[in-house]
């Protein structure tokens, strides 16, 4: 079963206290959660080396505070909401009324203030739960949510993480983890390889927004199902990674089996330390981030290391970006009194353990 100790991490500029929650287990592997957006501040794989943090992230509470409230935010292993990745041109409709956003990412909406809410946190069993809630209005949003996300730390080295969100009036939602990995435990994430479980993806325009056309993989370097190193086709001079920077910043749409309710999406490896991760979800999309612009973060990574471009890999469970512009695409409209549920489960091994990716 797993332990649990909690210290101090800071406080807001509102004066709000922040904790930081230490989840282990008997395997070795230990998760390190902030009550400030649900952050996973730290993950150690444990290896024959010793334990190494696969995270990216912020040694102070003063750095992740900066990061989140700045335009060039990171959300570095925040739980991110209402709308996770971008609502087009900062609208929607529902419930056949029509309601304007933040435009927070050039014209559209990106993510919303999830990341910077403090929630309520209980920790029993092998369960940390973090508790909140998200008043009508609140990023522009109808509906007043009740939200409850469980990180679950199980005995063969898993973190499941599971989302629960009820809403009293109909609004749209879309929720995922934005935590970005280096399984090196440093440096850039070029040489370490992934293999992503779809077979098509969103293509999408000059501002990341999917154009609703959704592409086959096949012969271009959107193509990650027998597994790569991520910078092999990095830049390329493909028009879709061009255009974000250098890198991947796309929806991938998962290849589900009939009948599946979680299936494996996404399998990164580093042969520096041994580590692997695989990734279980049931949303139906997976949006691969590179980092193409991490450096330019206004805090420091840990250790005071600048971050750099490169520097993480983000594999966001979610619902498709810009759905509300897409009725084709699977709905994020959450009715009221109706309850949203999803999950997603990073598991880790080391050495022979994962087999060959």
């Amino acid at each position: 079963m797993a332990q649990f100790r909690s210290k101090p991490f800071g406080v807001t500029k509102n004066g709000e206290k922040v904790n930081e929650y230490i989840m282990s287990n008997p395997g070795g592997l230990a998760v390190s959660v902030l009550n400030y957006g649900c952050v996973i501040k730290n993950i150690f794989v444990p290896t024959k080396h010793g334990p190494v943090d696969v995270v990216v992230g912020h040694d102070t509470f003063a750095d992740y505070e900066n990061d989140f409230n700045s335009s060039s935010s990171t959300c570095c292993g925040a739980f991110v909401g209402r709308y996770a990745n971008r609502i087009e041109n900062a609208e929607f409709s529902v419930g056949g009324r029509k309601y304007q956003l933040e435009p927070n990412n050039g014209k559209n909406h990106l993510h919303g203030t999830f990341p910077r809410k403090i929630y309520d946190v209980k920790a029993f069993g092998d369960t940390l739960l973090l508790e909140t809630e998200s008043p009508a209005g609140e990023d522009g949003f109808p509906g007043n949510l009740k939200i409850s996300v469980r990180y679950i730390l199980t005995e063969d080295n898993a973190l499941r993480m599971d989302y629960r969100v009820s809403s009293d009036a109909d609004t749209i939602l879309n929720l995922t983890n934005h935590t970005y990995f280096n399984l090196d435990g440093g440096g850039d994430v070029l040489n370490q390889k992934l293999r992503i479980y779809a077979s098509r993806y969103l293509e999408g325009n000059n501002e990341t927004c999917p154009t609703g056309s959704i592409l086959p993989v096949d012969n271009t370097p959107m193509d990650f199902r027998a597994g790569k190193v991520i910078g092999r086709d990095i830049d390329t001079g493909f028009a879709q990674t061009t255009m974000v920077g250098g890198g991947y910043d796309h929806c991938f749409v998962i290849d589900r089996g009939r009948g599946a309710s979680q299936s494996l999406c996404a399998w990164a490896s580093s042969d520096k330390t041994g580590i692997s991760m695989k990734v279980y979800t049931t949303q139906p999309g997976v949006q691969l981030y590179t980092a193409n612009f991490l450096q330019d973060c206004p805090s420091p990574g840990k250790g005071g290391v600048p971050m750099q471009k490169y520097g993480g890999f983000a594999l966001e469970t979610q619902h498709f970006p810009c759905s509300p512009s897409h009725p084709e695409f699977p709905s994020t409209v959450l009715r009221a009194g109706k309850v949203f549920r999803a999950n997603t489960t990073l598991r880790f091994f080391t050495g022979k353990q994962c087999g060959k990716l």
